[in-house]
Formats: structure tokens, sequence, C-alpha cells
């Protein structure tokens, strides 16, 4: 979605709406593994699609599982897995794999253990910040097994080679010891991958300390035993894979939508979900009730993080639930601020830091020293970007205490840094419903990919800004000036939408002709009515559809510009489209591309753009494009087209072509495209409260 470091969120209002969440990660990778250990095929519904499902299915690729993504359009996220029964295939075994599991600890650790059993030669490796991730402690337990493990950098990190073991060399008769209070994916690892080497005798796990994120290790028993495999729990300390145990094909699974995602979605119900009233008709009162539905998942979920919904409650939200959804709205408000023991639900009690920012007072979340050696130390980073909003922020060993901005002038535009980590970046989202109406910037926020890679699409659809908060950057300029490549590059850089006000026009002109509407004064009402009947839809992929038909082509001839200059003179024409364009303006952005954009159609842009080139190097550019296309054109005859379409334009009646008095000429006669858009860029950049803030983030991260 986004090519530039950053993603502006304006100020935002209210909430209300539905929202469909994806699979959850933690179940995804599991089953992943659990399906390419079995014997046969299984069918996965509904699996996640991220960066960290996506490393752990070429791992499994890699590994000798065949695995085919379902071609049915309603099924997507659905994936044949053939597993492998338990042996790698001679040839396999036969050479050293190198995988590269990115930083997805969901994928690094259980293939650690599987793998070391496996029989095979491999070395695994990630991004530098999984070479940060500890896995001693996996590996202790590992090789007290027998098996053997090398270290390939730092001790106790990954980089890891493993060798192969057989099962006569294990060490199966005497429990396994396994640290629980580092990470539960330790645990998890060692559970997986044991039933490979179970069969003949009962294998027992003996956790050492507390267990940390027993809601996790709940999710794997549950898995474990839908792929026929029944651990006996004895308190959390003691686990046995009984003799015998083989991983049978359950055929067909279907993965819960993400319970940690749904976190940030009830938070928002719990922020901005409000009932609220205001006038209606004949001096009536017209009352709205708000609230945001999460679809996917529901109180009787299998995994530990739903029970962020009861640390909810507890500050006040207002939650009802059914067997696959949730519904928030607001209860009390502000928040209420609590003192909660976070241990079971680590990756959610994230969101209550967010959620802290709009409480009555001190919020402590405790027990959470686990999240120091996640994606990155979350602890440090939670508190370093609470304090930039203005929050009073205490930072322990394993705890956090959060204080809200005193009050609402204390609250400040912050660029929020994300340390690669798609809970920061989505939980500091939230903020940007402060009081101050203040913007906040989501440093990369394309990190949201690792489990959530459509989370601010999803955002957006179910909020509403504050009136006038969204931005505009308007790119206006002559005919072919160059302006909607421009545009169209700066909006796919900001993840803005694009309006290209010329198409418009254009559609307009080809739907009159093709209705046999003449394009003149004495039929503007005509064309006008007609407008109020066009299906226009423009797509992701720069496509222009009118009533479902792709008209992207036709609206580019030259008897389509011609038309659409025609038009674009008749008034009620262009008070017809007003209001359409208007709609354009649309979260988190929009980026407007014509002729008028700056002076008429929104004129308090903060950003507007006269874009221009000479006409002898807009008719050299319009003559390649062209002779590109096979349309044959000579460049004398496009450059007195040209300057008469400029003369019409300019001399109009009607919002004549002309720079905004406060717009920024730029002029491409002599640049690249590269060069334009990243001029726009900068501009753009200095007129955000980011600038010295981000400089000072990017400086200290």
């Amino acid at each position: 979605m986004f090519t530039t470091a950053f993603l502006d969120i304006p100020a935002l209002q209210s909430a209300n709406g539905e929202v469909q969440l994806p699979g959850s990660k933690s179940i995804s990778n599991r089953v992943l593994l659990l399906a390419a250990l079995s014997q046969g095929t299984t069918t996965i519904h509904d699996l996640l699609d991220s960066d960290d499902t996506q490393v752990m299915l070429k791992a499994l690729e890699q590994l000798g599982c065949a695995v085919v993504r379902s071609t049915d359009p309603a099924h997507l996220n659905s994936y044949h897995v053939t597993g492998l029964g338990g042996h790698l295939a001679p040839a396999t075994a036969a050479r050293t794999l190198q995988l590269f599991l990115g930083n997805a600890g969901t994928a690094m650790r259980p293939l650690t253990a599987a793998l070391a059993l496996l029989g095979g030669n491999f070395e695994m490796s990630g991004v530098a910040r999984m070479h940060e991730r500890p896995i001693g402690d996996l590996v202790d337990a590992l090789r007290q097994l027998g098996c053997r493990i090398d270290y390939l950098g730092n001790e106790g990190y990954p980089p890891l080679r493993i060798h192969p073991v057989t099962t006569a060399q294990l060490h199966l008769q005497t429990p396994i010891p396994v640290r629980g209070d580092v990470s539960s994916q330790f645990l998890t690892a060692l559970l997986m991958a044991l039933p490979l080497v179970g069969r003949q005798q009962d294998v027992t796990i003996e956790v050492m300390g507390e267990l940390i994120s027993k809601p996790y290790i709940h999710i794997t028993l549950e898995l474990l035993q839908r792929f026929g495999i029944a651990v006996k729990n004895d308190s959390w300390q003691r686990f046995t894979i009984p003799a015998g145990s083989h991983y049978q094909s359950p055929r067909e699974i279907h993965v819960e939508a993400d319970a940690s995602s749904a976190s940030y979605f009830i938070a928002l119900g719990a922020i901005a979900a409000g009932k609220s009233s205001k006038p209606g008709p004949n001096n009536s009162t017209i009352h709205i009730d708000r609230s945001v539905k999460v679809l996917g998942v529901g109180a009787q979920s299998i995994q530990g993080d739903i029970r962020f919904v009861d640390a909810a409650r507890a500050m006040g939200a207002a939650i009802t639930s059914g067997p696959n959804w949730l519904e928030i709205r607001r209860g009390n408000w502000p928040l209420q601020a609590i003192d909660m023991d976070c241990n079971h639900i680590p990756d959610a009690a994230m969101t209550l830091a967010a959620m802290a920012l709009y409480a009555n007072g001190t919020t402590t979340l405790r027990n959470i020293a686990s999240w120091r050696v996640k994606e990155t130390d979350r602890l440090a980073a939670m508190a370093t970007e609470l304090r930039k909003l203005g929050a009073t922020v205490e930072e322990g060993a394993d705890y956090i205490s959060i204080t809200p901005p005193a009050d609402r002038e204390a609250w400040r535009p912050a660029s929020i840094h994300t340390y690669d980590d798609h809970r920061v970046a989505m939980c500091f989202s939230l903020a940007a419903f402060n009081p101050a109406g203040v913007p906040v910037r989501i440093e990369d926020p394309k990190c949201v990919a690792k489990t959530f890679p459509g989370y601010f699409e999803a955002l957006f659809s179910a909020v509403r800004p504050v009136p006038g908060s969204v931005p505009v950057i308007c790119v206006d300029g002559p005919t072919a000036s160059g302006k909607g490549t421009v545009a169209s590059a700066v909006a796919a850089a900001l993840g803005y939408h694009l309006l290209d006000s010329g198409a418009l026009y254009r559609i307009t002109g080809l739907a009159a002709t093709r209705a046999g509407i003449p394009i003149d004064a004495d039929h503007a009402g005509q064309i006008a009515a007609l407008i109020a009947q066009l299906d226009i839809t423009f797509t992701p992929d720069q496509r222009v559809l009118l009533d479902g038909e792709d008209i992207s082509l036709a609206i580019r001839s030259e008897e389509a510009g011609m038309n659409a200059s025609l038009g674009s003179a008749l008034p009620a024409v262009r008070q017809a489209l007003v209001q359409m364009q208007h709609d354009f303006r649309q979260l988190p952005g929009l980026v407007a591309d014509g002729r008028d954009m700056g002076t008429v159609i929104f004129p308090l842009a903060p950003l507007k753009i006269y874009l221009t080139a000479s006409a002898a190097q807009r008719a050299q550019r319009r003559h390649k494009q062209l002779i590109e296309k096979g349309i044959p054109a000579t460049i004398a005859d496009l450059r007195a087209d040209l300057e008469a379409r400029d003369a019409r334009d300019m001399n109009r009646a009607t919002a004549p072509l002309q720079a905004a008095q406060d717009a920024l000429l730029l002029d491409n006669s002599d640049i690249t495209v590269e060069e334009a858009v990243a001029q726009v860029l900068a501009w753009w950049e200095k007129r955000q409260p980011f600038a010295a803030v981000a400089a000072h983030s990017q400086a200290s991260a």
C-alpha cells in the first residue's frame, strides 16, 4: 500500500461499522506445520495471508511439502498441504537446506524443533532482529534430548545449523526440561516436534519455572488434538505425549480470525463508538448509536487473547458477543484506569497501553517481561512512543505505568517509530482520536503486513475523520504537463486516494457521445442529468470502469480529450461533477489532479502544485505516448492542439485554468518524473507538523 516511510493519520472523530478480521497468525503457522508433519493432504481454510505465513509456506515447500493455493474465488485463502508423514524424502535429506524465516518467531522456533528431529541438514536464518531474539533455552532442551545444533553467530541466538540424528541417539527416557518463563513458543515447539519420535514410549516435557502465556499453549494443545495427538497436561508443569502418538490429518480445518487483531477494534469501539444526537427536521432530535462489530472471532475462541474482552470491559467498554462476532460500544467515558496482571494476554496487552491514553488516571500493566524478547523490546518501545504523545510513563523490568496527557493542550502531534513491529504500528493508530485534534504519523506502516496486511484499510473503513481534517494535495496544470503521472505516483507513495478530475470530464464526454447528446451549451442540462446516473469506478490498478465496462483506453483518445475540454467549459456540467469530486476526499488523504483543484474544488488544500512544462516538451511527450500505442501523430499538430486547448482552458468563463495564489510552481520541462515526485513529497513533508519530531525520531532510532 505504501512506498513512503510513513503514513499520516488525520484527526479522527468517531467509529461505526463492521470489520472482517484476518486469520490468526498463531493458529495459521501452527496448523501449517502440523499439516506438513502429517500423512496425507490437509485443506486449510481462512489461512492468514501475511509475511509470517508466507515464510512458513516457503519453508514447507523447501522441505518437500506440496502446497497448492485454492483457485476458487470464494476461497482464495484456502490451501491444500500434502504432508511429509514424519519423514523427509531421501533427496531432501541428502542436501543442506537453507531456510530464511524473516522475523517470524512462530516459524523459527517450531521449525527448529521439528527439523532437529526430522533427520536432515539445515541452516536457519532471519532478519537482523530475529538474530537478536533468544532461542537458547529451546536449543538447550533439544541438545539434552540428543539433537545436534550449532550457533552460526552469537551463542543463544539464530542463525542455526542443524545436523541429522536418529531416534536411537535420542534420550527419551527422562523428562525433557525447558524454561517456561522466557517464551511459550519454546514449549510449543517441543510439543509439536516430539510426536515425530515418541511412538514407542511416552515422552515427557517438564517446564522449569513459571510458564508464561499459558493461553498460547492452550492453542497448541487444542490443535494437536485436531491432528491426533492427545497430550496429557499436568498442572501446566508436565506435559506427556503418549506412546503410539502419530500425526493424522483432519483433512480439513478452519483458521479462526485473529483475537490479537481483534483487540485494536475492541479498543476502537471503546474509544470512539459512543451514542450521540444531532438536530433533525422540524425541531426533532436524531439519535445515533454507533458500534464496531468484529467478524470472525467470538467469546468462545480457543485463543487466549480473547480474554482481552474482559480487560476492555474493566476499562469501560460495552461488549456483546456471539459465536463468531463481537460488538463494541463506548460504555464509561473517560475509560477507567486499571492495574492488571497481563501474563495471560501478552500481545493484546499492548492495546491496553493505547487505551490508557483515554483513561481517567494511571494504568499499570504487569507481568509483561516477555515484551522485551518480541519483534522489538516492546516495553522500551511503548514507553518511548507514549511519551512523544504527551503521556507520563514509568517503565520497569516487567511492567509499564501510563498516565495520559493532562489536558487537551498537553497532547502533541507525534511521529511514531514502529521498530519494524506490527503491533506498535497498530496500537498507535488509535492515538489519532486524541482530544487535541492533532494527526499522528506512523513510520514504516508496511510493517503491519506481518499479521494484518489490510489493517489500515480496515481501520479507515470504520472511522470518521474530524471534518476538514483529511488532507488534500492538488496538482493542477495544462494538458500533457505530466500532472497525471506525478499525481498518481505521489498518491501511491503516500497511500492516498487519487482523483483524476480530467478523467471525469473524459468519461462525461464519452457517455454523452454514446447517448447521442451534443456537447454544447444548449445540451448542458441533459449532460448534467446524465452525470447523476453514471456508475464510475477507479480501480487500484489505475483502470477506469463505467457501468462495469473498462473504458481506460477509450477515454485516452484525442477525441475524448477534446470532448472533455468542451464539457469542462459548461457551468452546469462542472457543477454536476463538483460533489462527485468532493466525495473522493477519503481517509487517509487525497491527491487531486486537474485544472481547478486548487482554485475551485479544494481551495483550502494544504498543498497546491501548479505543474507545467513548455508546449514543445509537452508535444514531444504526447507524441511519444501515442506512437507507443500505435496511434499516428505529428509533433507540429499536437503542439498546435495543445496550445489551442491551453487558450480555451485559460480563457473560459467558469473556473479558468490558472495557478492558485498559494500554489507552488513546478516546471518539469527538464526534470524526470522521479525528480518531480520527490519535489512534491519534500514540499508535503515540510507542510506537516511532524518534520522536526520525525527527524529526531530517526536520528535516535
